[in-house]
C-alpha cells in the first residue's frame, strides 16, 4: 500500500489546471518516472471524485488499469496522459531542436485504453488545417471511453467494441483530417485500418504525424494511409474508393462555401453503396450560418445526436457528436 498525494502544479501547467497524482513514498527502485498526470483544460468541468490526499491504494497492475479506464471519463474537452519528468525534458528538447520556421508544436497525448502516447505536430502559423481543435479532442476521448466500456458508450451503435467483430477488420475514412490526431487515435484504439484525408498542402504534415506514430500503431495493430481529398471532386473520391464501414470527421463544418462540397462527398460515400455506412461527426457550433448545412444534409440523411459535451466555462454550447445515415 502507498499513499497518494494531490499536488497542483505551478507555472505553465497552472494555466491548464493540471493536477498530478504520485506516490508520496517511492522506493529507490521505482525511480521518478512513475507519476500520473491528469490534465484538465480550462474549459473542463470535472464531476468525478478524485482520491483525497493521503489515501492509501494498492499500486498493483489491476489498480493502475482500473484508474486508466476511470480517468477516461474525466476528459471531455481535454486529455489525460502520462508524462514523466524525463519525458517532459525530451519533449522540450524535441521542440527546441526543430528548426522549422513555422514554429511547430509537438503535442503528446496519452490514450489510457491502449496505454500508448500519440505525438502530433501542429503548425499553427500555416492555417486552420494544421491545428488541433476541440471537437477532435472530444471525439478521441469518446473513442478512448468506448474501448474501456463499450456497453455504456454513446458510440456503441456505430462502432464495434473491437475490430475482431468485423470479418475484414474495421475500415474507417476520415474527412478533413487536419493533423491526423483523430484518425491515428482511431486506428490504434479500434485496431482499424484508417485512411486520413485532406487537401494537398496538408498531406505532408499528415504523413509526418503518421510516420511519427508508426511504432505505436504497429504495437496496437492499427494502420493509417494518407490520401488527398478535395471535397466534391469525383476523381479524388473514386481514387480512395468506397470500401469503408464508418466515415468520421471533426470540426469540418465551418466555411459556408464548403457546405455543398461536403454534402456531395457524404452522398458519394454513404448513398448508393451495398451496406449501411455511417458518418460520425464531432462539431462545435460557432455561427448561426451552420444551421444551413444541417438543413441541406437532412434532405439526404437521417441526422441524430449521439452525445453532447458539457459546455465549457463561459460558453453556452459544448461539442456535439452527430450520426448521419443515408435515407432509404
Amino acid at each position: 500500500m502507498v499513499g497518494i498525494e494531490l499536488v497542483r502544479l505551478e507555472k505553465k501547467q497552472r494555466q491548464n489546471k493540471t493536477l498530478i497524482i504520485h506516490p508520496v513514498q517511492q522506493s529507490a527502485a521505482a525511480g521518478s518516472d512513475s507519476c500520473l498526470v491528469i490534465s484538465f483544460g480550462l474549459s473542463s468541468r470535472v464531476n468525478h471524485k478524485l482520491p483525497p490526499p493521503g489515501c492509501a491504494y494498492d499500486t498493483s497492475d489491476d489498480f493502475i488499469q482500473q484508474w486508466r479506464c476511470q480517468l477516461a471519463c474525466l476528459r471531455s474537452s481535454s486529455m489525460a496522459f502520462l508524462l514523466s519528468p524525463r519525458q517532459e525534458e525530451n519533449e522540450n528538447q524535441l521542440s527546441s531542436d526543430d528548426d522549422d520556421a513555422t514554429n511547430p508544436e509537438l503535442l503528446r497525448r496519452y490514450i489510457s485504453s491502449i496505454d500508448s502516447t500519440l505525438v502530433i505536430r501542429q503548425l499553427s502559423s500555416r492555417g486552420l488545417s494544421f491545428q488541433l481543435w476541440p471537437a477532435a479532442t472530444s471525439l478521441v476521448s469518446l473513442l478512448d471511453d468506448h474501448r474501456c466500456n463499450h456497453s455504456d458508450s454513446p458510440l456503441s451503435s456505430v462502432l464495434p467494441s473491437s475490430s475482431e467483430e468485423q470479418p475484414h477488420g474495421l475500415r474507417i475514412l476520415e474527412l478533413g483530417s487536419g493533423t491526423g490526431f483523430v484518425g491515428i487515435a482511431a486506428a490504434a484504439i479500434l485496431k482499424a485500418g484508417v485512411t486520413v484525408t485532406d487537401l494537398g498542402h496538408v498531406v505532408p504534415n499528415l504523413k509526418f504525424n503518421v510516420m511519427s506514430n508508426s511504432d505505436m500503431l504497429a504495437s496496437n495493430n492499427g494502420n493509417v494511409d494518407v490520401a488527398e481529398l478535395n471535397w466534391g471532386h469525383r476523381d479524388h473520391m473514386e481514387a480512395i474508393g468506397r470500401d469503408y464501414d464508418v466515415i468520421i470527421g471533426s470540426d469540418v463544418v465551418y466555411h459556408d462555401h464548403l457546405f455543398d462540397p461536403l454534402i456531395e462527398t457524404l452522398k458519394y460515400f454513404l448513398l448508393g453503396v451495398d451496406k449501411k455506412v455511417v458518418f460520425l461527426m464531432a462539431h462545435l457550433k460557432r455561427w448561426k450560418k451552420e444551421s444551413a448545412f444541417f438543413k441541406k444534409a437532412r434532405k439526404h440523411f437521417v441526422v441524430d445526436v449521439l452525445h453532447k459535451d458539457c459546455p465549457p466555462e463561459g460558453r453556452r454550447l459544448g461539442v456535439v457528436v452527430y450520426r448521419f445515415v443515408g435515407k432509404q
